[in-house]
């Protein structure tokens, strides 16, 4: 069933509303950004028809011989420590969340947004559009305040990154992805009201609302992971960060800083070369090629150098075999892979989880495409425990008190809509 949409915000909201009445949801949102690879503006599952939780051991297998059975639309996401299936490693650190490492389910409903058009693929489309239109759209209640901490202090932040310079300098790796956790316990959250005005203060292209069994990841990323479309993979890899300045001078030689300082391209370039390897095990021989190397996007909160990578998929290779081969994005660990996860482990405090993972969908005509789960926030409605990490790489030549302020900045759109400064 396909109908015009005259409000399209207001559908939006309504639509969303409507869907948090279910236990299960994925709301997917472009917020209007430009993208040659997307097939729609706005992605909207509800409830699930079937579904899949699983942990490290044989998750992608299992998802594998799912979808082989689920061959239409679903959405689910993958968390970092799937690594450990992929690689010889564990992890023991805090975990306050308690979220599955892999998690999909089938959609009863599904609406597609794009344009003035939304599609509604449902048994009932005119149960879904009656109970969307019927949704009232008062505001949500005021969000109460939120004691935040930290996992690090700035100086404990500042002397672990200072360690791991010293493996830099040994040899022992090139670059990594230093991450810490920002969290609160006892918190009563009003997700759709927390989701809301995230959205509208840090609008991105990847931007999520996932809930299962009161689980939710509320999500502002600007990165894509990996998506196929037709026999091509493309994966953007984000490397590189400058804060948008008010003033527009000022902004605009921001954005030529970041396009010209070495130690952004550095880092841009390096993940560039782990993600060209990583998809040469899912590749044609000699199709892998750089599309977009240093390109500088704007987005409200910052200014983002991207790349973009692609290559023509093998033959008879699954799409989730395609995954697990990049898996966990080489944007989130760092070079040689396997020594920056090992490292992490050993200098993080939290497990990722969900963190640095992705959440995304695969669509009937074979197609996938997913995020990179960066600037979100996460809560266990059970345990009223609240979670976001922010990170950044560290290379040789990061100066560690810089590195602890771009965690701040990419933190900054979460502790404005929480509405608190860290304790």
């Amino acid at each position: 069933m396909i109908v015009q949409v005259n409000d399209l915000p207001g559908f939006r909201k309504k639509a969303l509303r409507w869907a948090t009445t279910f236990d299960t949801l994925c709301y997917l949102d472009s917020n209007g950004f430009n993208d040659p690879y997307s097939k729609f503006d706005t992605l909207i599952a509800v409830g699930a028809r079937a579904e899949l939780t699983a942990d490290a051991g044989n998750a992608f297998d299992q998802l594998d011989e799912f979808r082989k059975n689920n061959p239409g639309w679903m959405t689910g996401f993958l968390g970092y420590d799937l690594k450990n299936e992929i690689e010889a490693l564990t992890s023991t650190n805090h975990d306050g969340l308690k979220f599955p490492d892999l998690y999909f389910f089938v959609p009863q409903h599904l609406i597609l947004i794009k344009g003035n058009e939304a599609e509604i693929i449902s048994d009932t489309p005119e149960f879904v559009l009656t109970a969307i239109n019927e949704q009232d759209l008062r505001p949500s209640a005021r969000q109460t305040a939120i004691n935040l901490k930290s996992r690090f202090s700035r100086q404990e932040y500042i002397d672990t990154v200072n360690k791991i310079k010293e493996h830099i300098s040994r040899g022992d790796i090139y670059v990594t992805n230093f991450c810490q956790e920002f969290f609160a316990e006892d918190v009563s959250l009003d997700p759709l009201g927390v989701f809301t005005k995230l959205n509208e203060v840090s609008p991105n292209p990847f931007s999520t609302f996932f809930k299962w069994n009161g689980n939710y990841i509320l999500g502002a990323s600007p990165e894509r992971f990996l998506a196929k479309r037709g026999s091509k993979l493309i994966s953007q890899p984000i490397k590189g960060t400058a804060k948008r300045l008010d003033d527009i001078e000022a902004d605009k030689q921001a954005k030529q800083t970041l396009r010209s300082h070495p130690k952004e391209l550095q880092e841009n370039v390096m993940v560039v070369d782990l993600v060209r390897n990583d998809l040469t095990r899912s590749a044609k021989p000699g199709t892998v090629k750089t599309k977009e190397l240093f390109g500088i996007y704007s987005f409200t909160q910052v200014h983002q150098m991207i790349s973009t990578v692609v290559c023509e998929m093998q033959d008879g290779l699954s799409n989730v075999q395609a995954i697990k081969n990049t898996f966990p994005m080489g944007s989130m660990t760092g070079a040689p892979k396997l020594s920056s996860m090992q490292l992490m482990e050993q200098y993080e405090r939290s497990k990722r989880g969900v963190y640095s993972g992705a959440i995304g969908y695969f669509s009937p005509d074979d197609d996938f495409d997913f995020n990179v789960v960066i600037r979100s926030l996460l809560y266990n409605s059970s345990n009223k425990y609240l979670s976001f990490h922010a990170g950044g790489a560290i290379t040789y030549h990061a100066i560690a008190e810089n590195e602890y302020e771009e965690c701040l900045l990419k933190a900054a759109a979460v502790m404005e809509v929480l509405g608190r400064e860290l304790t």
